[in-house]
This record gives C-alpha cells, structure tokens and sequence, in this order.
C-alpha cells in the first residue's frame, strides 16, 4: 500500500489537530510564553508528519530500528561545525544515511519573531550535515536530506512585508513580498543550491487545515517522488538487503 495523497493531507490536519491541543495545555500552565513557540516546543505536533514519511521506508522494506522519529531512538548525526545535531527523522541503514528530515514550521500571530530563526536553522542544519559528509563522516552512499515545512495561512502570512531600510538595498526580489513568498523563494533557493535534495512547502491552518501548496515544484507529489527516487536508486544498488517476510511489514504497518 503506497503512501497517498490522502495520507499526507491527513497527516497535516493531524499536525493542527495536535499542536492545537499542546496550546490549550500551555495556556492553562500559563506557560505558552509569546506567540505560538509553547506549542511548538511541545515535541508531539509533527508526529503525523514523521509518521507519513517513516511510511515510505518501512513498505520499501528497511528494518524498523533503522528508522528513526523519535529522541529515544537517537537522532543525533554527527555535523562538521559542531559534534552533533538532533534530526526529526533518520533513516541509516548498515553505513549510509538513507535520509534525513528537518520538519518545521511558522506560525502567528509575529511572523516577522522567528521567520530568520526558521531560515537560519535550515541552512545551518543542511550545510553543516554536507560538510561532514566531505569530511567522511558518512562512509556509504552520500546522504539525502529533506525539509518539510509548514507555514501558517492567515491574513498576516499572506501581508506584502516591507524590508528595512539598511546599509545596503535587498535584492529586488524580496520586495512586496509576504512572509509566504519570501519562505517559497527561500526554498526554491535552498533546492537550487542542492543544500536540501527536496522540499515541501505548504501552506495550512487549524481552521482550514487542508494544505495548499504555493510553488508548484516544492508541492507533495514533487516531494514523495523525490523520496521514491531515493529508495529506487538505493535498491539498485541493493540496500536494504531483504530480511523479512511481507506479513510482517503488513503487521508493522497495521495492514490487516
């Protein structure tokens, strides 16, 4: 069973569904703080999302312990610039890191607080990842790195932001631009510098959670596909090696 349309658009209405819940639970704490960064520290909020991805890999036969969305199961992988950086799902099989995936996303109702934080976390966190991998870091086949992110549509993500004024002028591209294109130009950019092999962008909201995909070539079917690509060639290459019936993946993905 392939992973679907339907799954990934259920994966992210299960995303508001539950880092909606993790906000309520702040608030009661008094603990949410400013914004939304309570919710988004809650850890559980992309789990659908890790879910969906890790679904790829178990039904293209890679062992379970070789796939890993949770802290507990030690995401770590080792940087260049620093010795270590936590990951949101890894997938290493024997010597190659299969994939790895950063999954984030920016929500109101100050998109402009943490909109360089999101930027600055993903070219850090691919950069330093690639520059190990030169370093030997990752013997096996060179590592593929995703990025899925989710942008919260509401009238202050889809407002044209003005650039400050500086000691040098932006780039005309950036002008007239709201925090919704500026993510998609960024990550346009971030795959037309292979800094990410593929990336989603959406765009969604608790009250309309159905996803909408502002840049045709960073949408879910380019994205899956560049996953499949991922697996396809590997198994060319005969990873995984074949080490268990498919009754068993069946039960693992809760198939009959």
């Amino acid at each position: 069973m392939t992973v679907s349309r339907q799954d990934f658009e259920d994966a992210v209405a299960a995303y508001w569904g539950v880092k909606q819940a993790q906000k309520d639970q702040s608030a009661i704490k008094a603990a949410v703080g400013a914004g939304t960064a309570g919710s988004v520290r809650g850890g559980k909020h992309f789990d659908s999302i890790a879910a969906l991805l890790a679904k790829f890999f178990l039904e293209a036969g890679y062992p379970r312990e070789s796939i890993r969305i949770a802290k507990s199961q030690r995401l770590e992988l080792p940087g260049y610039y620093r010795p270590q950086k936590q990951w949101d799902v890894v997938v290493a099989y024997e010597n190659t890191l299969v994939a790895a995936f950063e999954l984030k996303a920016l929500g109101g109702p100050s998109f402009g607080n943490n909109y360089n934080n999101r930027v600055e976390e993903a070219l850090g966190s691919a950069v330093d990842l690639r520059r190990a991998a030169l370093a030997d870091l990752y013997p096996g086949e060179k590592p593929w790195l995703g990025y899925f992110f989710i942008m919260q549509d509401e009238e202050g993500s889809r407002r044209p932001v003005k650039p400050a004024a500086g000691a040098f002028p932006v780039e005309d591209i950036w002008r007239g631009k709201s925090y919704q294109e500026r993510f998609g130009i960024f990550c346009q950019r971030l795959m037309a510098e292979q800094i990410y092999d593929s990336v989603c962008y959406v765009t969604s909201s608790a009250t309309d959670p159905k996803p909408s995909e502002p840049v045709a070539s960073l949408d879910w079917r380019h994205f899956s596909a560049a996953i499949n690509a991922r697996i396809g060639y590997l198994q060319e290459l005969g990873l995984p090696k074949p080490h268990w019936p498919h009754e068993t993946l069946s039960r693992d993905l809760g198939q009959g």
